[in-house]
């Protein structure tokens, strides 16, 4: 592992705890850290239900001794004073509770008051939002580092997109296009995230609408982020349909934060798909499901139907996959990259959000707190965290 552990807070009980560890992909993640956490991590398992987290500590304890001692902290996520004592007792805290917007939000104020470093996997812009305007002023003078989307969104994007500028000439007007493809399910939790955030369209306007009151403007640089019109991509050979996620308002922010991302920069975020029947399909399906989600019984009956907790069998997991390509150009140069790995949603979701708070309690990064995207707060650490775990990142092409 690289670097050395910070001495900001090295006086608390622990280095990193889970909350949520007992949910699907929580308890991936619980075994991600069983398996590779450095020899000495201080670390800890968080939920609200104490025989559930006995369980997944027996079940770790089987492949990993070591884990029998492993301290369980029993939270709710409604209790303020509750997660208050949970952010004062480490150092980093990581939690897969969604949907956050409902879940999250005195966790991430726990945190901002503590100064402890926070990590999710929040795909939804309502909270990234809410969580600026409210606590990221906080977190600046308690040297929190408050960062989100750390898993399949917006890992990829985020670091795929600053991976692909770092080929790119400095100090030219920046352009890059990415491409999403991949194969694998979604668990319940993952589902109600993305109902909730679906529901509420007006919240999740209003939230965006307050955070641009509160945003710095950039005086020398201009940074866009619009979305792009369906089309045939040449450089992929797929159909670029526009995905209007969290994604490429997260790569946005850290080129907005960044220097490197040039002058003037620009990023469109797409879904990449082979056939044109297919896009019209899925284009389709996501229209029904999206207007669904507008009606709360509906909603609801879509949530029951797959509730969380539950996910993909790991057979299944071992056969999906991802693939995110980038095209960036600038300065007279092209260059085709691409960052690839195996189920997006859970086994490298887990990797990607404990390989992040490993990375925030070990790792020589750089001197900044508040609301921070991955590329900001870890860019080169976690870059070189997640190759070396198996995640690739590389070029393609370039000319």
């Amino acid at each position: 592992m690289t670097g050395q552990v910070r001495h900001v807070g090295a006086e608390r009980t622990y280095d990193v705890v889970l909350f949520g560890a007992t949910g699907f992909v929580g308890a991936l993640t619980a075994e991600y850290l069983a398996a590779h956490a450095p020899e000495g991590t201080r670390w800890a398992l968080a939920g609200r239900d104490r025989a559930k987290l006995e369980r997944l500590r027996e079940r770790l304890a089987e492949l990993h001794p070591a884990c029998a001692k492993l301290p369980l902290l029993v939270a709710d996520a409604a209790d303020r004073g509750n997660l208050r004592e949970l952010a004062a007792a480490t150092r980093v805290l990581a939690t897969t509770v969604g949907p956050y917007v409902l879940y999250g939000t005195e966790l991430v104020a726990a945190c901002a008051e503590a100064g402890t470093d926070y990590v999710d996997l929040t795909g939804e812009p309502e909270f990234v939002d809410r969580v600026y305007v409210e606590h990221d002023a906080l977190a600046r003078e308690t040297g929190a580092r408050l960062v989100h989307a750390c898993g399949f969104d917006s890992v990829p994007a985020d670091l795929g997109a600053y991976f692909t500028v770092r080929q790119l000439p400095e100090g030219v007007p920046l352009t890059v296009d990415g491409f999403v493809g991949g194969g694998g399910l979604f668990s319940g939790g993952t589902l109600a995230s993305a109902l909730t955030a679906l529901g509420r369209g007006p919240q999740t306007l209003a939230a965006a609408r307050r955070r641009r009151l509160h945003e710095p403007r950039l005086p020398e640089r201009r940074v866009r982020g619009p979305v792009g019109a369906p089309r045939f991509s040449r450089p992929t050979g797929t159909w670029a349909l526009p995905l209007p996620t969290l994604d490429p308002r997260i790569v946005a922010r850290s080129a907005a934060a960044l220097d490197r991302y040039g002058p003037d920069f620009r990023y469109r975020h797409y879904a990449s798909v082979r056939h044109l029947p297919i896009a019209l399909g899925g284009a389709a399906a996501v229209g029904a499901v999206a207007a669904l989600a507008q009606v709360p019984p509906a909603r609801q009956w879509l949530i029951d139907r797959w509730e969380p907790g539950r996910g993909p069998d790991a057979e299944r997991r071992a056969r999906s996959w991802f693939s995110v390509r980038f095209v960036g150009e600038g300065g007279g140069r092209r260059v085709f990259t691409e960052v690839s790995g195996g189920d997006p949603g859970y086994g490298e979701t887990a990797k990607m959000l404990a390989e992040s708070a490993l990375c925030l309690a070990y790792d020589e990064l750089p001197e900044r707190a508040g609301q921070l995207t991955t590329a900001v707060a870890m860019g080169d650490a976690l870059l070189g965290r997640l190759q070396r775990a198996g995640i690739r990142f590389r070029v393609a092409h370039a000319r």
